[in-house]
């Protein structure tokens, strides 16, 4: 009893607004209290601090199975929310997400632009390497929306073109539903990351993206990560040209007569 009433005040306190799993993980994690998730779920029931939602029917989509190797194909996109809540503005999250292995890389932005994009591209490709190919949706930085540019295939954005000198393929997404993967990494994230970054007191995207780095993301990744069905890594080394060229490449480039 004693125990329950000190769960049930440092729930209160310190996580109001978390589900059950998150809950049990800070209780371990930060009050050294071990109880099972069950155990946990049954007391924030119990005390009307959280209250099961009752599950909508989903529309059935064909399954589709994952890539076989790691780097075959990485999910990316941008999401914007109050990350700091009320500690701050609306800022971007730009993520992606390995579909063999659910790998996660992330950093946060100003927004989904060009610059940021090739900021985080640049990251991660001098990380890891460079994937065989990246899926993106329409927007107007990975796709040319203009009626008259959809008309000559050889238009092409600047992510597309930086993509294509590296060798890296850009599919398109036609609907939210054909990349759910990462659909469903960001509902994940802005529920366990946003309470994450208040209970470190994170308002600022310098500490957050430190914090992503250095913190968060191996824990995430060490719990969601997935064995990939192939051992192969279809990531590939940046060559010395490429590697000397890399300002080149994610910069802003345009032709003109003279």
């Amino acid at each position: 009893d004693k125990e329950r009433k000190r769960i049930v005040s440092l729930i209160k306190q310190k996580y109001p607004d978390f589900g059950p799993t998150l809950a049990t993980e800070k209780l371990i994690e930060l009050d050294k209290i071990e109880r099972s998730r069950g155990a946990v779920r049954s007391i924030m029931i119990a005390e009307e601090i959280w209250q099961p939602k009752s599950k909508k029917k989903e529309t059935h989509r064909e399954w589709r199975q994952r890539k076989a190797c790691k780097g075959e194909m990485i999910q990316h996109d941008g999401s914007y929310e109050h990350w700091f809540e009320d500690r701050g503005g609306e800022i971007c999250l730009l993520a992606s997400i390995d579909d063999a292995d659910s790998q996660v890389w992330a950093q946060f932005d100003e927004h989904e632009g060009v610059a940021p994009t090739f900021n985080f591209w640049r990251g991660y490709i001098e990380r890891f390497g460079k994937p065989n190919s990246i899926y993106v949706d329409k927007f107007s930085t990975y796709s040319m929306n203009h009626k008259l540019a959809k008309e000559n295939p050889d238009t092409l954005t600047q992510f597309e073109r930086a993509m294509k000198e590296l060798n890296t393929g850009v599919i398109h997404a036609h609907s939210p539903q054909a990349k759910g993967r990462i659909e469903k990494l960001f509902r994940t994230l802005q529920d366990r990351l946003i309470k994450e970054l208040r209970l470190n007191n994170i308002s600022t995207i310098k500490e957050a993206n430190e914090f992503l780095a250095k913190e968060f993301l191996p824990k995430f990744n060490a719990k969601f990560m997935v064995e990939p069905r192939s051992e192969a890594n279809l990531h590939k080394k940046l060559n010395e040209r490429e590697k000397k060229k890399l300002d080149s490449i994610f910069s802003r480039q345009y032709e003109k007569a003279v």
